[in-house]
């Protein structure tokens, strides 16, 4: 007579069962979420690590924390000793777009210089260790000629162009008056977008800018004396920092981006492009070359 009762008893207990794990489930993607309002407001933090060639996943990573309503500022940790200018100037322009909205503070590792510091100008404050390397204001191109070493080994090459300007560059030729006037065309152009991003992002007067702008590097605290940093601190400053200026009244919880986990194929890819700087340099590169 009490089979019945059982089996709705096991029914119910069992939709309930499932009704709590779906509740579970649901609660914990709010509290992952970036529309979530009762989580507690939040600093993203974004590296910016290496040379800059590829800052694809920087961007991305920059985008998602400027859109999420969780997100109130954010922190870009820099160690970079500068890339490619494009993707140099890139960052700058996206930290300098959402800094607009959101507050954006750099935190400079042991490195920002010459494009890493190019892409944490547009921020609107910079932290620097006492000992941090920044500045190398400047831009560089060189490329091998090695028309002595064919010379030796008996090699000569045959080159078609369709302008007498085409090969500058090709190690294969002695580099002309006019190839360097030329090159010197580009890097002085260059280098003077390099200042006025600085003179902008840092509210520096030009001209004051362009007397730093010979590619010289100066520690963190030289820097500060500059005007180059807004204040000496280490990341958890940054943090505190990007805090205040959010008007976040609690300690700021600390998120970083979902890609943030580290793949062996950014690994890969990491690895591949560091090695691949060594047939690029004939490109302007904003770079801090420390030689060995």
């Amino acid at each position: 007579m009490n089979k019945p009762n059982q089996t709705n008893r096991w029914v119910w207990t069992s939709l309930i069962v499932i009704f709590s794990i779906f509740l579970i489930i649901q609660s914990s993607s709010l509290w992952s979420s970036g529309d979530n309002l009762i989580t507690r407001e939040k600093v993203g933090i974004i590296k910016l690590e290496g040379p800059i060639f590829d800052v694809e996943n920087v961007l991305d990573d920059l985008s998602e924390f400027s859109e999420r309503m969780d997100v109130k500022a954010i922190v870009l940790r820099v160690d970079s000793p500068g890339g490619a200018v494009a993707p140099s100037q890139e960052i700058y322009e996206k930290v300098k777009l959402i800094s607009k909205e959101k507050p954006i503070v750099v935190s400079v590792g042991s490195l920002a210089a010459s494009g890493g510091y190019y892409a944490a100008a547009g921020s609107n404050k910079i932290v620097a260790n006492r000992g941090s390397i920044l500045g190398s204001i400047g831009v560089i191109v060189e490329y091998p000629v090695a028309v002595e070493l064919l010379d030796k080994i008996g090699l000569r090459f045959e080159t078609v162009t369709s302008g007498s300007a085409k090969d500058i560059g090709s190690p294969t030729r002695e580099v002309t008056l006019k190839d360097r006037e030329a090159l010197k065309s580009v890097v002085f152009d260059l280098h003077q977008q390099f200042v006025k991003a600085v003179s902008s992002g840092r509210s520096l007067s030009e001209d004051y800018v362009s007397s730093l702008a010979d590619g010289r590097v100066f520690t963190g605290l030289q820097s500060y004396e500059l005007g180059l940093v807004d204040t000496l601190g280490t990341l958890d400053d940054a943090v505190s920092l990007a805090g205040e200026l959010a008007k976040i009244e609690e300690t700021p919880e600390r998120v970083y981006p979902e890609k943030e986990k580290y793949r062996l194929l950014d690994y890969f890819f990491n690895e591949m492009e560091e090695r691949a700087y060594g047939f690029v340099q004939t490109l302007p590169l904003f770079l801090w070359k420390l030689e060995k």
